[in-house]
């Protein structure tokens, strides 16, 4: 056995990294290893566990607190074949809700969900999930690189919503919507699944907002007609992850920056975008390039101006202010190895990733005991 630990990111340190009491939000830090096998952690400000759901499913992505305090988890269904080599990597299946406890309360399934799911407050969920194009359909989906469909398939994007029983109230299917020319695959992405949508969620006039990665670009989607209403302009944002909307209207989202235009030196970032598609805030670290992420991602505007970010590979989360100075960080001390042999054999190592970290105040988990 080697003398130095070989894991890069478990060697820099785990754990509480930086914090500074007075200006961080007060409260409760929830994240989902991905290796982690189906543990969700929740953690306060000093980096202590104060509560543990051990989950029978791997991660499909991550884990939110609903309103009322139980948890929504999105898991890995069980064998299940891989439709692409990537496909193991950020498939679900399982859409449930549990108790503190890890009591089940609800469990939708459909195998060919991916990504995201939303659930809503009446029980509903808004999800992601895939489709098969073939033949004339598949060619028609433009870019990519020649050949590499998968088994002459093009997997293309759902929008699906059901009801608290799993009965279909609502869905959008890429194929039918999306302009191929206006929303072609990156030159140097696989042609197996397009546009790879990997958030999804509910605007407050009713709409849908969805982030494209493999097309670089977030879109509203009209709920009455399923064309797009609204879309960044190319070049705005490069491979992003998870746009939400703010009080004001405007949407955060976290910018990957991989094939940036313009830019040699990739980059990731935080940007808030208003509806004219203007930028008016940005986050960066002070040396760009040792902040990049080049998959996943996730940003959280707190209800005190701040952002929490999650640098989703590297396992860190970090919380800054409206002025852009980081006032938390914590590193996941979780590592381990994906269970399946195609994930493990594109990502060999023991990472520590999370899709996506949420904080919560201390009166959105009712049962959660703050005096401990």
């Amino acid at each position: 056995m080697p003398t130095v630990d070989q894991n890069q990111r478990r060697r820099r340190g785990t754990g509480l990294i930086a914090l500074d009491p007075e200006a961080a939000f007060e409260g409760y830090t929830l994240y989902a290893p991905l290796t982690g096998g189906g543990k969700v952690y929740l953690v306060n400000l000093r980096g202590e566990e104060v509560h543990t759901w051990k989950l029978p499913y791997r991660p499909g992505r991550h884990a939110r607190v609903l309103p009322g305090g139980d948890l929504a988890y999105n898991g890995v269904l069980p064998g299940e074949e891989a439709l692409f080599p990537m496909w193991h990597k950020y498939r679900g299946g399982v859409m449930g809700v549990y108790g503190p406890d890890g009591t089940v309360r609800r469990e939708h399934v459909d195998p060919l969900q991916h990504h995201d799911a939303h659930h809503l407050d009446d029980g509903g969920i808004l999800y992601t999930a895939l489709e098969p194009l073939t033949g004339p359909d598949a060619a028609g989906v433009l870019g990519g690189v020649a050949g590499t469909e998968a088994a002459a398939t093009v997997w293309a994007d759902t929008i699906k919503q059901v009801d608290a029983d799993g009965a279909e109230l609502w869905s959008w299917r890429a194929g039918d919507h999306l302009d191929r020319e206006a929303y072609p695959l990156h030159p140097d992405y696989a042609r197996e699944h397009w546009p790879l949508i990997n958030s999804v969620v509910p605007l407050a006039d009713g709409n849908v907002l969805a982030s494209l990665r493999s097309v670089s670009a977030v879109v509203v989607i009209s709920r009455d007609t399923g064309e797009v209403l609204w879309r960044t302009e190319p070049g705005t944002v490069s491979q992003q992850h998870h746009p939400s909307e703010l009080a004001n209207g405007n949407l955060l989202v976290f910018d990957n920056g991989v094939f940036r235009p313009g830019h040699d030196v990739p980059y990731s970032r935080v940007v808030e975008i208003d509806r004219s598609g203007k930028i008016v805030w940005e986050y960066h670290d002070p040396a760009k390039e040792s902040f990049f992420a080049p998959f996943m991602g996730a940003a959280q505007r707190l209800p005190n101006g701040n952002t929490l970010v999650t640098d989703s590979p590297a396992g860190r989360l970090f919380e800054v202010t409206a002025e852009g100075l980081l006032v938390w960080e914590y590193v996941v001390p979780h590592f381990g190895g994906y269970e399946e042999s195609e994930v493990r054999d594109l990502f060999p190592a023991e990472p520590n990733a999370v899709f996506r970290a949420y904080r919560y105040a201390a009166d959105e988990l009712p049962w959660l005991e703050t005096g401990s």
